[in-house]
């Protein structure tokens, strides 16, 4: 009968070893894998610069309403030269600017109990201007003194301009290039504070690109594209990952 009891004792002693000698390894194996791991510090790096907007588009519409369609349209027709001599008055020839077609709005008549009946009671014509140009400055006075042509009977509304900057392409990749370089110099200020030296760049993410007006505090995790200012600022940021070696 002491048999089977040698047997158990000598299974569990077995198994006590092997479960030692499966922990030994698994922590000798942690310490071995965090050795071949460097160290890494991770930063964030920005780059500002100020820019002035190259192009502008300006986008104008005017309207006449009238209860015969044919005078509508013979007003709308005087008002459309009247825009076009204001215009030219301003230095803008034709290739300058762009005069789309003609939309008509059937105005019916409001019965008593407040719907619509089938009676015509007027239409109303729409002509829309569109200015594109790369004197951005010349544009913006044109557009801001239009509503001179409200006092010669043109029913004018005027939206205000879309300022843009063309060269953000090429100005992007300068960008990136001061972003990384300001990721780096924070980079060795910290290894150099904790003893360590700042070895090679492991992986670098491009943020979003910020264009806002000047002196703006807004940011969004989508990206901003100012349209509104002539004066803007760009922001590119990257988050880079560098090894550091004591």
């Amino acid at each position: 009968m002491e048999k089977p009891k040698n047997v158990i004792v000598w299974i569990t002693a077995v198994i006590l070893a092997l479960g030692v000698f499966a922990s030994a390894s698994i922590v000798t194996y942690g310490l071995i894998k965090t050795r071949l791991v460097p160290n890494t510090v991770t930063v964030t790096g920005s780059a500002k610069k100020q820019i002035k907007s190259d192009y502008v588009i300006w986008r104008a519409s005017f309207s006449r309403q009238a209860a015969n369609i044919s005078d509508t349209y013979e007003a709308l027709q005087s008002d459309l030269g009247k825009v076009k001599q204001y215009l030219a008055d301003n230095g803008l020839t034709e290739k300058d600017y762009t005069v789309f077609s003609v939309t008509t709005n059937v105005i019916n008549t409001i019965l008593p109990n407040g719907t619509y009946s089938n009676i015509i009671e007027a239409y109303r014509l729409t002509q829309d201007v569109e200015v594109r140009s790369s004197d951005v400055d010349k544009i913006t006075v044109i557009s801001r003194e239009s509503t001179k042509l409200i006092r010669d009977g043109v029913e004018l509304q005027s939206m205000p301009p879309s300022y843009y900057y063309t060269k953000i392409a090429d100005l992007k990749v300068d960008m990136l290039a001061l972003a990384t370089q300001d990721a780096k110099i924070r980079a060795e200020k910290i290894a150099e504070n904790s003893g360590a030296k700042l070895g090679r760049l492991r992986t670098a993410k491009m943020g979003v690109f910020q264009i806002t007006p000047l002196n703006s505090e807004e940011i969004s995790d989508y990206g901003i594209n100012d349209t509104t200012s002539i004066d803007k600022e760009i922001m590119a940021v990257m988050n880079c990952v560098f090894t550091a070696e004591r």
